[in-house]
């Protein structure tokens, strides 16, 4: 405990886990979901005869003389606690508990004279003392920086981060489900690489003592998982944690989780419709409609979404007309009239892509798949089969905002080590997020990748779009932060 911190008055704090009174197990038997799921009508004054033993947080109290009420909140919900100086032992301990003490109570389930659904409490056990304050009982925390540095409390104060973090875990369990009644399987790969490869992002670097060999924060399951699909598991899967060294935002953070997942015998077409099908689904489950609210607008998420090109959507919203025949001088010029800072490095390719996400990306509503990208900028991804200069590739926008990222897979090990060489280039002339050449890789495409679609989705974005968060920091259980000011 903190020297100077508040104890409750009704106990002498302890230096050690030796505490008279406190025991180490409690047996609970019923949850306060499931008493009232139990119980929807019992009548005021009725009781049930049935005894139960309930567990969590006093988190409101109130006395009337020789009664008093209590809140008890767990994790499925809340139900009322019914002491009385007549029925309850220590009935003047359990007056004295603090908002925020962790109990067990055991009694019959009985509805009050005023109708509410209660546990009549004969015995109860303090469990774990609360020597911090919950914040205002009506509020809960309001200060955004306390409620993400300490989630524990917000958890218990605010109803709300509970009730979204409990609907992205189910989110998550859906998903897998809905992936593997598809026949995809779940696989874990490496977070620890020796190349960071799959994606376009500055690294996180660390050290292996015993090898003592430099290694990298994986920034994709990308490379690992389509090895797997040469090795003969047609469709894979896997839901894990990515990290990439940027900055933070409402959309970023530097630790995320991903869903990526590859289909051999697939293209980007077979994709876009596994995506809106996924999120339909997904939508569906939690919300009980495709019909949702992000925002204070309406989003729609039954498929079929829209198909448009990137150059369709630069044209209607950048309200320009260009394409990788158009001359570079020209494409600057265009980009500078939009306020679009440009890199003299850049090729027609990265100039349309950086013109699309600082003028276009951001107003399409959705939910839209933006397909067919500029070879220049997308290293993986197979070539168009009637466009040159263009790849097979989509994003999935919603709500101004990318939501995956997917491709019909380059599979020839040829082209691949050349886009590979390409990159190697650009990070001599100083791109720090572009990719190595990965050697076991291009061995691995030899070995013959068949046909393959694949996708990245963001989960902790996918969160936020479900839940209606407007900034990852909500999804995310313990986001990262900066230290605390002494």
């Amino acid at each position: 405990m903190d020297a100077g911190r508040p104890v409750g008055k009704h106990r002498v704090p302890m230096s050690d886990d030796h505490r008279p009174g406190i025991p180490y197990r409690f047996e609970r038997t019923a949850s306060a979901a499931g008493i009232r799921a139990a119980h929807p009508e019992l009548a005021a004054g009725a009781g049930t005869g049935e005894v139960v033993s309930v567990a969590g947080r006093l988190m409101l109290r109130r006395e009337q003389g020789k009664i008093a009420f209590g809140e008890l909140r767990d994790q499925s919900g809340s139900i009322q606690l019914f002491a009385g100086a007549k029925w309850t032992a220590d009935f003047d301990g359990f007056v004295e508990l603090d908002l925020g003490d962790w109990i067990g109570a055991t009694g019959e389930v009985v509805a009050t004279r005023t109708g509410e659904l209660s546990v009549r409490v004969e015995h109860w056990v303090l469990l774990a003392e609360a020597r911090r304050s919950f914040g205002d009982k009506w509020h809960g925390i309001t200060d955004p920086d306390l409620r993400y540095r300490q989630r524990y409390a917000d958890l218990w104060a605010n109803e709300e981060s509970r009730e979204t973090l409990l609907l992205r875990s189910r989110m998550t369990s859906l998903t897998r489900r809905f992936m593997e009644d598809r026949g995809f399987v779940e696989v874990e790969t490496p977070v620890l690489h020796l190349l960071p490869g799959g994606a376009t992002a500055r690294p996180f670097t660390t050290h292996h003592n015993a090898l003592d060999l430099d290694l990298y924060l994986r920034i994709a399951l990308e490379l690992h998982l389509k090895r797997l699909v040469v090795g003969g598991i047609e469709r894979v899967f896997e839901i894990g944690r990515v990290f990439r060294n940027e900055g933070l935002s409402p959309r970023h953070n530097p630790e995320f989780t991903m869903l990526e997942a590859y289909q051999a015998y697939a293209d980007y077409h077979d994709i876009m419709e596994l995506v809106e099908q996924l999120v339909a689904h997904l939508a569906t489950e939690l919300a009980g409609t495709t019909t949702i609210h992000y925002a204070g607008r309406t989003l729609e998420l039954a498929p079929p979404w829209r198909r448009a090109t990137m150059l369709e959507a630069v044209a209607e919203h950048a309200g320009v007309e260009v394409d990788l025949t158009t001359p570079v001088a020209e494409l600057r010029a265009v980009a500078a009239a939009r306020g679009v800072p440009v890199d003299d490095r850049w090729g027609p390719g990265k100039l349309i892509l950086e013109l699309y996400e600082k003028t276009t990306e951001g107003e399409l509503w959705g939910p839209v798949f933006v397909t067919d990208y500029p070879k220049e900028v997308s290293p993986l991804a197979r070539d168009h089969r009637s466009t040159p200069g263009m790849v097979e590739r989509f994003e999935a926008i919603v709500a101004g905002r990318e939501l995956c990222n997917a491709f019909s897979e380059l599979n020839d090990p040829d082209e691949q080590r050349r886009t590979f060489e390409a990159q190697a280039r650009a990070k001599a002339a100083g791109d720090e997020e572009a990719m190595p050449t990965d050697d076991d890789y291009l061995r691995a495409l030899e070995y013959g990748l068949p046909p393959t679609g694949g996708l990245g989705i963001g989960m902790d974005r996918l969160a936020m779009l479900l839940t209606g968060a407007e900034t990852i920091r909500d999804v995310v259980a313990f986001p990262t932060l900066r230290p605390e000011q002494a």
